[in-house]
């Protein structure tokens, strides 16, 4: 044991790593966008609220909905003859596109030409943990690649002493679907997502114990690697190759993730921008670190805020949650474009589905969890700035033009990165899987630029 410590005390096993870090399959054509950054609005936002104005709505609030809008109507929780809901915030049209918007998205409306708006959204769950797990992974069962997985897998990522698929949880609470939103599936574990925190150390027992130096503990990690490439050349087994790029990543990110996630030499400008404060866990510090790990080379960084579920108290609890979203969000695709990074940085904001119409509860404040409508925004990354695609019927129950399943947009955001989603798969017990399942899926032509 000795003998293999003291050979190679600084060795190469990094270059093993980084390479397997690095390299992707390849795509299939020039890709748009080079790196991902998901604002995954966990618990589902009310498209109601924020994007889709329904005058119609308004008028008849407190009324019952036709009953041909809600014929084979299915619901999570209420009957779907509940009453209709007016919206309860007014909206106004921003920018050179004349895009509508709550105002509740003050910082959102000034950088609405740089925005795409998707109002035609739908998804075949009406549950928090399956809409979630669909929209990460293209299926409703557990098991699949997710979305930032499939992109590590392709394009393999930049960054040599960090993760190349970064995931953070801002909300309430982390996101229903759980590890599954960011899991590799059957794809080589090395592609699945690593959580870091936005606080403190950025992963637990990431600090050495007292008196253990590197350079004691580079000479154990080279040993323990020899080790395991003397087994990974006896078996074959990829998952060896995984664990010890694990153990590697480790060693690195002790030195380059505490630099990374410290946000002190932020200028105060910046910090201004996004409404941050160093040291204070928030969604706005997050989305900092999101560009920040773009500039290093992460590939994918997602950002899961479970705070959206507003089964009640949708008029307080939408304020809180766009007082702490709305002003980061923006903030990232001004600062993106400014630093010259939106062009190759494609940015997605949206949750798992949308509310009903009608209202939840005997309060007179709530909503249903919806899969017939919803709204989601891009920017970047070869998207069509300051347009908005598709439409809901008066009552925003459902879509009646554009349409657009959470497959169709998997398959653009596929094709924005290089990939034909009909052709990028994995072999997996004699069938080739893919994101976008077997049902047939679009590239939504009207988003691209």
């Amino acid at each position: 044991m000795q003998g293999l410590m003291s050979r190679h005390a600084s060795a190469a096993v990094p270059k093993m790593s980084h390479a397997m870090n690095s390299k992707g399959i390849g795509v299939h054509f020039p890709p748009r966008a080079k790196n991902v950054i998901f604002l995954f609005m966990a618990g589902a936002p009310s498209h109601l609220e924020l994007f889709d104005h329904k005058p119609m709505l308004e008028k008849h609030h407190g009324e019952l909905p036709p009953a041909d809008l809600i014929k084979d109507y299915r619901a999570a929780f209420i009957q779907p003859n509940a009453r209709l809901l007016g919206p309860k915030f007014k909206f106004q049209r921003y920018g050179r596109c004349g895009a509508e918007l709550s105002t509740l998205l003050p910082y959102l409306s000034g950088v609405v030409d740089e925005i795409a708006i998707v109002k035609s959204m739908v998804t075949d769950a009406f549950n928090h943990a399956p809409a979630q797990i669909l929209m990460s992974t293209g299926s409703q069962q557990f098991g699949k690649p997710s979305l930032g997985s499939w992109t590590l897998y392709g394009l393999g990522s930049e960054a040599e002493d960090l993760p190349g698929f970064v995931v953070f949880s801002t909300g309430k609470k982390g996101p229903s679907g759980g590890n599954s939103n960011w899991g590799s599936g059957f794809l080589p574990t090395i592609h699945q997502g690593v959580t870091l925190r936005s606080s403190g150390d950025p992963v637990l027992y990431l600090s050495n114990p007292p008196g253990v130096g590197r350079d004691v503990q580079r000479q154990s990690l080279n040993a323990i690697q020899e080790l395991n490439e003397i087994h990974l050349q006896a078996v074959g087994d990829a998952e060896v190759a995984t664990r010890m790029h694990a153990y590697e990543m480790a060693f690195q990110m002790q030195a380059s993730a505490p630099e990374a996630m410290d946000l002190t030499d932020e200028p105060e400008h910046i910090l201004r921008l996004y409404g941050a404060k160093p040291g204070v866990p928030s969604f706005a510090n997050t989305c900092i670190l999101a560009r920040r790990l773009i500039e290093r080379g992460v590939r994918f960084v997602e950002i899961f805020h479970e705070a959206w579920d507003q089964h009640g108290n949708l008029y307080k609890d939408l304020q809180v949650n766009c007082a702490d979203t709305d002003q980061p969000s923006a903030a990232l695709v001004k600062d993106l474009k400014q630093r010259g990074l939106l062009d190759e940085t494609l940015v997605i904001w949206g949750g798992e589905f949308g509310r009903t119409p009608m209202v939840e509860g005997g309060s007179s404040d709530g909503r249903d969890h919806h899969p017939n409508a919803f709204t989601m925004w891009l920017a970047g990354g070869g998207i069509k700035p300051g347009i908005t695609l598709g439409e809901t019927d008066d009552f925003g129950f459902g879509v009646v033009s554009q349409r657009v399943h959470v497959h169709d947009l998997h398959a653009t955001i596929q094709h924005l990165l290089g990939f034909d989603p009909l052709r990028f798969s994995f072999k997996l017990q004699g069938l080739e899987q893919r994101l976008i399942g077997v049902e047939p899926a679009r590239v939504i032509q009207e988003l691209l630029a």
